[in-house]
């Protein structure tokens, strides 16, 4: 089964209301629709979402990396030699989300062609995912009351909350709020995009010690080599690497030099291939994973779901998987639904993506 060829369409939909980290903002979805074409008629799908502030792409890289470089070398190899495949994008530095949209696209063109879901096809050991909210920067009465509307409605009782705001004593009093708003039977997490120094994450984590947190997450930058050793050695809580773990070889430096003690994997960034690898690295070495999010779309939350439902170590925690919640819309022809704090796994071959062109050429960039 050869590629015959691979499209890489930029779209942009916006959200209802821009999520605000500490190292950036998000008012429009501008992701790259990747599909690759085989000469047996089958086409895989999959979505890159550029984030500059974090790994230096962006849609426009994304589109010219795949047109220019990568589809050249991947155009009549056989689909199904995902290693081979590798070995070619692996001789271009960087562009992460690139390469990841190509390698789940070439496990979707897998799954249909095996008529097995690629859920299945990774492990197959659950068929849903208890979903994680996200909250990000805003007064604290305001993420009170998304955290609240959220659980109303959907059923979610797990919250990853933006902090590394300074005074950091904002962030404090906006957790305290949530947590005092939601109750002990909440699950709350911070996520510090780097914000903070190592003296001000210890202090802030000091002053919330009373609040139950679960994880602690990029805190503080991971260039900050000793200070952030020095933090992660006297958190409680387990210290999670994201955007400083993005590769396996990052993720064996972070935990092996102390500077975290548990994983975030992204399916946006690593695929389902390379995924594995962060994630059976991270079991052999006794460390938990959350499965993160890259303020995906809902394409790629139907990767993420797929991949962590696959695995007994993924699926143990929430994963965050709700960000689409905040688009305006989406290109899916069936929207994903949560309910009861959780989401299913898409049935039938591959990833179960069916993109509604009416919606693609509303939003396409390109013309």
């Amino acid at each position: 089964m050869k590629i015959t060829g691979i499209d890489t369409i930029p779209f942009a939909i916006p959200y209802r209301k821009p999520l605000r980290f500490a190292s950036g903002e998000v008012h429009t979805a501008e992701h790259v629709l990747v599909r690759v074409h085989t000469d047996e008629g089958l086409t895989g799908t999959a979505e890159a979402p550029p984030r500059p502030y974090t790994y230096g792409e962006t849609q426009e890289s994304i589109v010219a990396v795949i047109d220019k470089i990568f589809a050249p070398q991947l155009l009549g190899r056989s689909a199904l030699e995902r290693e081979a495949v590798h070995g070619l994008l692996d001789r271009t530095v960087g562009n992460p989300t690139a390469k990841a949209a190509l390698d789940m696209a070439l496990w979707d063109i897998l799954g249909q062609a095996a008529g097995l879901p690629v859920s299945g096809l990774l492990g197959g050991y659950t068929d849903r995912m208890r979903v994680c909210h996200m909250v990000g920067f805003a007064p604290a009465a305001r993420m009170v009351a998304e955290a609240e509307r959220v659980r109303d409605t959907h059923g979610i009782t797990t919250f990853k909350v933006k902090v590394g705001r300074r005074p950091y004593t904002d962030d404090v009093a906006a957790c305290r709020a949530l947590r005092e708003a939601l109750g002990p039977e909440a699950e709350l997490y911070i996520d510090g995009n780097r914000g903070w120094s190592a003296t001000e994450s210890a202090r802030a984590l000091r002053e919330m010690e009373d609040l139950g947190l679960t994880f602690a997450e990029e805190l503080c930058p991971a260039d900050d080599v000793l200070g952030r050793r020095w933090l992660v050695s006297r958190s409680t809580i387990p210290f999670i690497a994201d955007e400083s773990a993005t590769r396996a070889a990052e993720v064996t430096r972070e935990l092996l030099g102390g500077s975290a003690t548990a994983i975030s994997v992204k399916t946006a960034r690593t695929g389902f291939t390379a995924s594995q690898r962060v994630l059976h690295l991270c079991e052999g070495l006794g460390v938990e994973v959350v499965m993160g999010n890259q303020i995906d779309g809902q394409i790629g939350t139907l990767c993420s779901v797929a991949f962590g439902a696959a695995h007994r170590s993924a699926a143990r925690r929430a994963g965050e998987l709700s960000n689409f919640l905040d688009m305006a819309d989406d290109l899916l022809t069936e929207p994903l639904i949560i309910e009861d704090g959780a989401l299913r796994v898409r049935e039938g071959a591959g990833l179960g993506i069916a993109v509604d062109p009416e919606k693609l050429a509303r939003y396409r960039q390109d013309g």
